[in-house]
């Protein structure tokens, strides 16, 4: 008798559950408002995105053993079989692109703006692999690219496919995309204040609460994950920050001035590189990047590489102005050479390499008239490492907080923000420059602009506001008029010979003093789609419905009027 109400027990509990899951949870995940549901999904996402970046991390720690190259004198370079690496490279990425299919190929940050902005973060699963060790390769092969390239793609793969896979409401697996991307900064920099902020103001572009809790808890299971494995590491806590005084301000505006004009010209190169590349086949791109690198690492091997080799230089003890500039021209050259030619990866490391060479540049040319300023040089090398961060991909305030998490001193506060402005006034009004990542959605030919009022109605589900009082017919002329009269008020709906959907409705003859039933054929959305698509189905005629089906559109489970929809538009709340 026990083991029976056991059994009844389970079974009732598990109905209960698929209930819940198919109706009252798909509801809540459906509205544009914070939830517990949203926060949880997020946090398990979190977790499997977070265990691909420190998959990667680990295989990238493991690579570099094999190809850090030790020699010191030119001779040993040219012998050296790893000075060549970038050639050889090259041919494994192309080689690694023939495996997949061509419409797989795209990746980087700027794929996944667009298919955030456009296809609800929905990333290809296909996509994830080549990036994975496409992105593996240019960083042990020594490209100057970054690792936060792979590691937004892949969390965001992570968390958009995971999504799919539960079919959760569209306008949710927009935020599990974003949430990914995150937790992918967040494991690779041990930086999750500011994931948050460069998920904001790069990939989402705006601010909306029942994002903030999702992607803020998706960025501490991602530093928590680094943490556990790497340990509690900040980067560039060895760079020597002084606070300066203020009667060194005007200075600072100076070199605020130099940043942005250095951040612009390495804007207007890098895009015009990858508008003439566009075209050209993926081998000839690669090879032209590899020969690039290769050239410019037998020469000045401390260009190469994601950006680390290039910040000890400028934060070295005596550095030689001469010598940091000829880097510096290196540096910008291989990262224009790698990025602009399709490389895959990120472009945050090499950006805080160029800015801080620039940094330490200015502060060697300053401290020649004015001596007072020698002790400071790793400020402004930290200054320079924020605002080419922040000029070049339009977002200062994830640039500002990024290197304060990284170097976890805030005296850095003041004075970056000091030189950011002036940076961003020269760069963006004086030379016309723009994010990079906007640009090469516009050279790539990659939509990514979307209308207010679509916007706001991509944000709720369709179970937001459809009818569920609604009443199903089969086709049968003498019980529809019946059915029509008992109906109620409520919509009838009849599945015709060929088992679409019509609405039924009784319309009244002007002329006659008679009614007769009309029937107009139905578009059906899944329930996981947005209001946005019941918008662009009736805004046409501007009239009718549509009906909602889950799994199969025999299931019909609501209705949404194009009268609904207009109110939901009036009421201010998209």
């Amino acid at each position: 008798m026990q083991l029976k109400l056991n059994k009844a027990a389970i079974i009732h509990a598990k109905r209960a559950t698929r209930k819940y899951l198919n109706n009252e949870f798909r509801d809540k995940l459906s509205q544009a408002q914070i939830s517990v549901q949203l926060c949880a999904l997020a946090l398990l996402f979190a977790v499997i995105a977070s265990s691909v970046i420190i998959l990667f991390r680990l295989m990238l720690v493991w690579a570099e053993q094999y190809t850090h190259s030790e020699a010191t004198s030119f001779s040993n370079v040219l012998t050296d079989w790893r000075s060549y690496l970038p050639l050889i490279g090259a041919l494994l990425i192309w080689l690694l692109s023939l495996l997949g299919s061509k419409r797989y190929r795209r990746m980087g940050i700027a794929y996944v703006l667009h298919r955030f902005k456009i296809h609800y973060g929905k990333v290809p699963l296909q996509s994830a692999a080549g990036q994975f060790f496409q992105a593996l390769i240019a960083l042990v092969t020594n490209f100057s690219v970054g690792r936060e390239g792979p590691a937004i793609h892949l969390g965001a793969v992570s968390a958009s496919v995971m999504a799919e896979k539960f079919k959760l409401p569209d306008n949710s697996v927009r935020i599990m995309c974003a949430s990914g991307i995150a937790a992918g900064i967040a494991a690779t920099f041990n930086a999750p204040l500011a994931a948050v902020l460069f998920v904001f103001e790069v990939i989402v572009r705006e601010y909306k609460i029942h994002y903030f809790f999702p992607i803020m808890l998706s960025a501490i299971c991602g530093a928590v994950s680094s943490q556990i494995v790497f340990g509690n590491v900040h980067e560039y806590d060895l760079i020597n920050v002084i606070r300066i005084p203020l009667d060194h301000y005007p200075i600072l505006l100076l070199g605020g001035l130099g940043l942005g004009c250095t951040a612009a010209l390495f804007n207007h190169s890098l895009l015009k590189v990858t508008a003439k590349g566009q075209h050209w086949p993926l081998i000839y791109r690669l090879l032209i990047a590899g020969s690039v690198t290769t050239l410019i690492g037998l020469v000045l091997p401390q260009a190469l590489g994601s950006g680390d080799l290039a910040i000890h230089e400028a934060i070295s003890e005596s550095p030689n102005l001469w010598f940091l500039i000829a880097l510096l021209l290196g540096k910008m050259l291989a990262t224009i050479a790698a990025i602009g030619f399709g490389v895959p990866g990120g472009l945050i490391g090499p950006l805080y390499g160029i800015g801080a060479l620039v940094g330490a540049i200015l502060a060697l040319v300053s401290s020649a008239l004015f001596p007072s300023i020698s002790p400071y040089v790793g400020l402004y090398t930290v200054i320079g490492m924020t605002a080419m961060m922040g000029v070049c991909l339009s977002a200062p305030l994830a640039a500002l907080v990024a290197l304060l998490e990284l170097t976890n001193d805030a005296s850095i506060i003041l004075p970056a923000m000091f030189v950011t402005i002036p940076a961003f006034l020269v760069a963006y009004q004086g030379f016309n420059t723009s994010s990079i990542f906007i640009k090469q959605l516009e050279i790539m030919g990659l939509e990514y602009k979307v209308a207010p009022m679509n916007q706001g109605l991509q944000k709720k589900g369709v179970r937001v506001l459809m009818n569920r009082r609604f009443v199903v017919v089969n086709d049968d002329d003498e019980l529809l008029l019946e059915v029509l009269k008992r109906a109620e008020g409520r919509p009838v709906l009849v599945r015709n010979a060929d088992h679409q959907i019509e609405m039924l409705r009784l319309e009244i003859q002007s002329f006659e003093d008679e009614t007769t039933l009309s029937r107009h054929l139905m578009v059906g959305l899944p329930d996981s789609a947005t209001l946005n698509e019941a918008y662009e189905a009736l805004a046409t005629k501007r009239a009718g419905e549509v009906y909602i089906y889950r799994n199969t559109p025999n299931n019909v489970i609501g209705v949404i009027s194009w009268a609904n929809l207009l109110q939901e538009i009036r009421s201010g709340q998209v």
